[in-house]
């Protein structure tokens, strides 16, 4: 009998939560939660502040990138033994810049049901209101903290035609829109700081105004930056130099 149609299989519940506003998480993945056997978090202290607000009690453990492998084999033998198990990160949805891929992989492999509770995403978030076309983009998520590789990832970029999305920490913000800049040229982009909490706020600049703009500047909260992709017009100079684009406001 398959981990599908056995009345004994358990499943894996992975299940979007709120990037900052606590109302934006849904029915089901409340349900969901409510009814797991246990709940696993990126972080237990962020994770009760959610389970609270929503009056939440079922076992809470940590599943983090530093105990991830270390907590994998038991996890997995909790859903082989029928366990439901809830799977949530610090924000947006598991397994996307977060933990959970490892996880996933080896249930896949072990014929345990996943089931995707849908919810926030701040590389969607970001991509709704950062003014860049929406029918074909590229998530990156981070790129290294050192510059060198960072350019080379951004080489790597830059016959790419779609929005670029990427994840950066506040304080490499400034170095990463300056190599952004110097690779990729003047291209339109967007800063979307604290997407759908209190102080939110969306700059969209060229990534020379950008770079100029948060190069020294002390930067707070969760960020997304979105980069406009190659046009037309780039690629038909000559060599193919990565020249400006349209500014835009």
């Amino acid at each position: 009998m398959s981990a599908d149609s056995s009345p004994k299989a358990g499943a894996l519940y992975l299940v979007g939560t709120p990037i900052g506003n606590l109302e934006d998480i849904t029915h089901r993945a409340v349900r969901t939660l409510k009814e797991a056997d246990r709940i696993l978090a990126e972080d237990t202290r962020r994770a009760r502040v959610l389970l609270d607000r929503y009056e939440i009690s079922r076992p809470l453990s940590s599943f983090f990138e530093h105990n991830e492998v270390r907590r994998l084999e038991p996890v997995l033998r909790a859903l082989e033994g029928g366990e439901k198990v809830a799977l949530i990160t610090d924000a947006g949805s598991p397994g996307v810049s977060d933990p959970g891929y490892r996880l996933v992989r080896e249930a896949v492999a072990r014929g345990i049901r996943v089931i995707s509770i849908p919810g926030p995403s701040a590389a969607i978030t970001a991509l709704q209101v950062c003014g860049l076309p929406t029918d074909q983009f590229l998530f990156r998520g981070f790129l290294s903290r050192k510059s060198g590789a960072r350019r080379r990832a951004l080489e790597e970029l830059r016959d790419y035609e779609g929005t670029l999305v990427f994840y950066e920490s506040p304080h490499r913000l400034g170095a990463f829109l300056k190599d952004a800049f110097e690779v990729l040229g003047p291209r339109p982009g967007a800063v979307c700081r604290e997407l759908t909490k209190l102080y939110e706020e969306v700059v969209r600049e060229p990534l020379d105004r950008l770079a100029a703009r948060y190069g020294e500047a002390k930067v707070l909260g969760e960020l997304v930056v979105c980069v406009g992709g190659l046009t037309r017009g780039e690629r038909a100079q000559a060599g193919e130099s990565g020249g400006a684009q349209e500014d835009f406001e």
